[in-house]
């Protein structure tokens, strides 16, 4: 059969999987973004079900406000031993208190995990082995490479000393290590080259589980670097061997688009088979990544029956959020509320452009071509109340079609910030309450609409999708579709009302 990557769409990079039984797992960075670290389950590797997040409560992260798109939660490893499931994690911001490697565990993926287990030690990108005779080994990066200490699960600490394992081949930041053991020898996967264009997978192996580690005379092991394939900068892969003996990679890629290449959605979860037939892997196509693989080998046959992501509805009923929600930095409670009507949003005097605690909900933008609508209501009186739909890569860079307040009245409006650039584009006198909006995307434009009185839809504005990338805005995170309320200098005194939100992607 043929299956197409990503398989996780959206921004949900540095993936890595673990198996239990016939059940596999997921976990990605979350960044700024909360809750933190989604965890993904499937029994066929190539439709997958979000079931939670590890990060859950404010009492187990604290995300450093300030930094968009380049702090918070960096690259998780899950691991499964002895019925409990491990997740280990950086919260990167330049050691702050709070910040740095941790754990945390459950018996249920998909329930509530524990409170953090710091771990005093430098670098990102932690991963966890387990050897044969039941201890427990720490990878992590440093300015030497990639080195290893032992655990101890216990007493929730490291032991011993550190020992570099290996630098790698020579590609710039070393990172994303994963040790595996087979046929006697210790394999130790890492990524080079940044996760960029120039992204790599290489491999080392020794005898020896410190050392000394033989690079593989065929690295880069997996790379799609220089070749005009649709997927680019694909790298930081975790191994998952299934039920029957097939090996396969999960790995993260951009699907990119234009000249120079650009890409608005992050990166991505890719799917890879993997022969390991000989003494070495082979990924996918010969080291590369495809957009389709061709594959008998898959360890269910694939669910035509599942939950397809190209569309989304919530009209936010529930009492429980859909997982599929964000807000930016720890939450404050009292800027959300859950009505009868929708979702509230109680806007505080922070503006859009803010990198701070905003009244602010999103989903991850998944597909290239999408149509969203939502109703908002929102009787705002006060001057600079705001509240409206946006298209959002970070605070810098984003546009919005919003319900605003100025010393005239009420208007219908359509702003685009670039970086240190903003405008109002499009300002429409406003008499109603309420307004049903419009975003759709392609690969040129986000376009905004509003449905007017005799229910056909007019324009209000567009912006460039170019502006809204990462090779424009930085850094590491993919577009947010964002429902928003905010105030503009002061706390708003009208709540905004969303409802009947709907996402189509093609």
């Amino acid at each position: 059969m043929k299956y197409q990557n990503p398989v996780i769409t959206g921004c949900y990079p540095d993936p890595s999987i673990c198996r239990v039984g016939d059940d596999y797992y997921v976990v990605n960075s979350s960044f700024e973004f909360f809750p933190g670290v989604p965890v993904w389950h499937s029994r066929d590797l190539v439709h997958w079900e979000q079931i939670g997040h590890c990060i859950t409560r404010n009492s187990q992260l604290k995300l450093i406000k300030g930094r968009m798109n380049n702090s918070g939660i960096y690259a998780p490893t899950i691991r499964y031993h002895e019925g409990i499931f491990y997740m280990v994690v950086t919260n990167v911001a330049n050691g702050e208190e709070g910040t740095g490697n941790f754990y945390v565990w459950t018996k249920d993926p998909a329930g509530e995990w524990s409170e953090p287990v710091f771990l005093n030690t430098e670098g990102i990108d932690p991963s966890i082995f387990f050897d044969d005779d039941g201890r427990a080994y720490y990878t992590g990066t440093s300015s030497a490479g990639i080195y290893l200490r032992e655990i101890d699960f216990k007493n929730g600490k490291l032991v011993g000393e550190a020992v570099t394992l290996w630098a790698g081949t020579g590609g710039a930041y070393p990172e994303g290590p994963h040790l595996y053991k087979r046929n006697g020898w210790y394999y130790l996967m890492i990524s080079e080259g940044g996760t960029e264009r120039c992204h790599m997978l290489t491999m080392a192996r020794s005898k020896n589980l410190t050392g000394p580690y033989e690079g593989c005379l065929d690295n880069p092991v997996m790379t799609n670097r220089s070749l005009g394939l649709p997927i680019q900068s694909v790298g930081h892969a975790d191994l998952v061997e299934d039920g029957n003996g097939n090996w396969w990679a999960v790995c993260l890629g951009t699907r990119t688009f234009g000249y120079p290449h650009k890409h608005n959605l992050g990166r991505e979860t890719m799917l890879v088979p993997v022969d390991w037939s000989g003494e070495w892997p082979v990924f996918g196509d010969n080291g590369r990544v495809l957009e389709e693989f061709e594959t008998e080998l898959l360890p269910k046959q694939c669910c035509p029956e599942s939950a397809s992501n190209d569309s989304y509805f919530d009209d936010f009923s529930s009492s429980k959020p859909d997982m599929g929600w964000n807000c930016i930095y720890n939450p404050d409670a009292s800027l959300y509320e859950q009505t009868e009507s929708g979702l509230c949003l109680h806007g505080n005097e922070k503006w859009l452009k803010d990198a701070d605690t905003l009244a602010w909900v999103g989903r991850r933008q998944r597909h290239h071509v999408s149509c969203t609508v939502v109703t908002l209501e929102f009787p705002c009186r006060q001057e600079g109340e705001e509240a409206g739909l946006t298209i959002f890569m970070n605070n810098r860079h984003h546009y919005e079609a919003a319900l605003y307040r100025d010393n005239t009245g009420r208007k219908l409006i359509f702003r685009r910030q670039i970086g240190s650039l903003e405008k109002v584009e499009c300002t429409l006198d406003y008499e109603s309450d309420g307004v049903k909006l419009k975003l759709e995307s392609d690969l040129d434009e986000y376009r905004f609409s509003y449905q007017k009185a005799d229910g056909e839809w007019e324009e209000l504005g567009c912006g460039e999708v170019q502006y809204l990338t990462t090779e424009v805005g930085g850094a590491f995170t993919g577009n947010y579709i964002g429902l928003y309320s905010c105030g503009n200098g002061t706390k708003c005194q009208t709540s905004a009302i969303f409802s009947n939100f709907s996402y189509e992607g093609k």
